[in-house]
């Protein structure tokens, strides 16, 4: 039977093209042979549950360990009763053990006596029946809450001293982030910001991405099983978009094996990866989907919003910044600075943010196109304004990104003047005080600064045209729009303030300047 490109849980190699991914935590088993508790922690579909569950396997057939990943996810609905989730946990726990140990190293009949001791009775007593040391992989940890949380860390850490004769002698937590970022406060933001109740952990790793030579590994199992070939820059391309994130890496060439290029003797290239990421981020899969939902959260937001906006960060507390990094979200820049992880969710993001506003925006005919249907910018200028001019300050009201409330309204007339037809690419960065955007439709290629007048600042008109002349330089354009959106407290009326006029740079560059 062929194998194929997996984006829905853990990895099998026998069905799934798969790169190893305890060969992505060269530092595991050294863990396990010194008897550590530790915590891995990474963002979701990286790999997490593949690596865990093919270590659990490796250990156990070296005949040195018992060794078994198990989750605790059917503990997270009751978070407020601990007694009922220990039953749950360990209900779950026995089938997982059954499924996956042989007969002699399955623990003896689980007992349930005082509550807040079940999991540490039980672990106790299982790793005294075995003849071997006893390694458990605790998947989705971070799922647990409150005292639910708090008392099988507990059980855990009392039971850490009696290692390895009568208690696990590895233990680890997996989750999406480190023990101190665990929620302790029903829903809320309160977290243990300590390791303790689970002091015990010797260390914290994460699962790194794919590099790039892991990614032309992967795609070469495909080519080997079916013939069909992705081209160097295509691999190239698929890297330099996901940046290794293992689900968008399977993702991109999923869509286009399955769907796009069914054919094998066909050359999978650099323009079907840029086709299928497109559609990637227009369908907004479970994974992205995921990644939207976060935007709402008040600490998430404190962080992407700037960045959106181009501004400096301000006072963000460095757990804020280890978590987004630790949801996959962003990254460290190797020249210092935090960025977003990877060019798709530099698109995701943005274009999340613009749903509302897309929803909220009137039936707007599109004026802007020619009886060929080729775009007419000066047609689509004269659409905007009028657009602006009704619909504007109403609109800007419709998302709770404030700060970045005139980018989402002008993306969302944008995205409904490229539906189908091009695409709106984004360029942002933290302290840059603008955003770029570029925008394709066939033929006409057009690039925008926008720009914000904010409070006891100056008028950035001669910044942005400054900025816009580097922009177009990049694109190999002659003219673009710049956008400057007047958020002062004191700014004149909508009517009295939209205005364009055309400046013509040195450089001999048309830059059509919108105050709105």
């Amino acid at each position: 039977m062929s194998r194929w490109f997996n984006i829905a849980g853990p990895c099998n190699p026998e069905k799934h093209y798969t790169i190893s991914a305890t060969s992505r935590l060269p530092d595991l088993s050294m863990l396990i042979e010194q008897e550590s508790y530790f915590v891995l922690h990474a963002p979701r579909q990286t790999g997490k549950t593949t690596a865990m569950l093919a270590l659990a396997q490796q250990l156990t057939d070296t005949g040195r360990y018992a060794a078994v990943m198990v989750s605790v996810e059917v503990g997270s609905a009751f978070n407020h009763d601990p007694s009922a989730a220990e039953l749950a946990i360990l209900g779950t726990w026995q089938n997982t053990i059954e499924d996956n140990l042989p007969p002699e190293l399955q623990p003896p009949n689980w007992v349930y006596n005082a509550p807040g001791q079940r999991i540490g009775e039980n672990l106790r007593a299982w790793s005294r029946a075995i003849n071997r040391p006893l390694v458990l992989f605790i998947d989705e940890i971070d799922s647990l809450q409150d005292q639910t949380l708090i008392s099988v860390l507990r059980q855990l850490r009392e039971g850490y001293r009696s290692r390895p004769e009568n208690f696990p002698s590895s233990v680890g937590l997996i989750g999406l982030r480190d023990v101190r970022d665990y929620k302790v406060a029903s829903g809320g933001s309160d977290r243990l910001n300590t390791s303790s109740p689970f002091n015990i952990k010797v260390t914290s790793i994460t699962l790194r991405n794919f590099n790039a030579v892991e990614v032309q590994e992967l795609y070469q199992q495909h080519t080997e099983d079916t013939g069909q070939i992705f081209t160097p820059e295509a691999t190239a391309t698929a890297f330099d978009l996901t940046q290794g994130q293992p689900w968008l890496v399977n993702a991109l060439a999923k869509e286009v094996v399955e769907k796009m290029v069914k054919d094998k003797s066909i050359a999978i290239t650099k323009e079907h990866i840029l086709q299928a990421k497109e559609i990637l981020i227009a369908r907004q899969d479970t994974h992205l989907d995921s990644l939207a939902e976060r935007l709402r959260e008040p600490r998430i937001k404190a962080i992407i919003e700037p960045m959106l906006a181009g501004l400096e960060l301000g006072d963000i507390p460095n757990d804020d910044i280890q978590f987004v990094i630790d949801l996959g979200l962003c990254k460290m820049h190797p020249q210092g600075g935090l960025t977003i992880a990877n060019p798709i969710y530099r698109e995701v993001l943005p274009r999340v943010l613009t749903v509302t506003p897309m929803a909220s925006l009137p039936i707007i005919a599109p004026t802007w196109l020619t009886p060929e249907g080729e775009l007419n910018i000066d047609a689509l200028l004269a659409a905007f304004l009028k657009f602006w001019r009704q619909h504007g300050e109403p609109l800007l009201g419709s998302t709770g990104y404030h700060e970045i409330a005139p980018h989402i309204v002008l993306m969302a007339f944008l995205h409904r003047v490229v539906n189908g037809g091009g695409v709106l690419e984004r360029e942002y960065a933290i302290g840059s005080d603008r955003m770029d955007l570029c925008l394709r439709y066939k033929g006409v290629t057009l690039g925008i600064e926008l720009k914000v007048w904010r409070e006891k600042k100056r008028d950035p008109q001669a910044e942005g045209i400054e900025q816009l002349e580097s922009y177009l330089g990049r694109l190999g354009l002659d003219f673009g729009w710049l956008f400057v959106f007047d958020r002062r407290k004191n700014a004149l009326p909508m009517e009295e303030r939209l205005s364009t006029q055309v400046v013509l740079t040195e450089n001999q560059r048309r830059i059509t300047v919108i105050r709105a």
